[in-house]
């Protein structure tokens, strides 16, 4: 089951907010640590993006699977409709609700883990600016 919108919007706050206390926390690190919480939100981001990737493979599956199964209903939908048109097109326009509901609530829920999959590749982009700083840093007392 999807979790519902609101929980993934709230994810995803977290995880921004993870993000900025991640970057706050690592302007006054060791280039030790830095590299840890580097390789720590390169998993992380790894993790989210992989999870993305397997939510476009399942729709794929599912539709394949679904085609079928959808030819074979709408046959039995047309045959239905003869017989009783006001009650079935009733029928049909509340699963097409429904269906269109769910399509889209999907793709509410794809965008956040594609946002947080974002988010936690920015995070591996500022740790790498803090990375790269750091050695301008020593670059410049080194060379004075």
């Amino acid at each position: 089951m999807v979790k519902p919108l609101s929980e993934l919007l709230a994810d995803l706050s977290v995880r921004a907010k993870d993000t900025e206390d991640a970057v706050h926390a690592a302007q006054n690190e060791s280039r030790d640590k830095i590299a840890a919480l580097r390789q720590k939100a390169r998993e992380t981001a790894t993790a989210a993006t992989e999870k993305v990737n397997q939510q476009i493979k399942s729709v794929n599956d599912t539709a394949a699977r679904n085609w079928g199964a959808a030819r074979a209903k709408i046959a039995a939908d047309m045959a239905a409709l003869k017989a009783n048109v006001a009650h079935q097109k009733h029928e049909h326009d509340v699963r097409r609700a429904e269906k269109h509901a769910d399509d889209l609530e999907w793709e509410a829920g794809f965008a956040i883990d594609s946002a947080i999959a974002s988010i936690e590749q920015a995070k591996v982009a500022v740790l790498d600016a803090l990375d790269a700083r750091l050695d301008a840093e020593e670059a410049k007392q080194g060379g004075a």
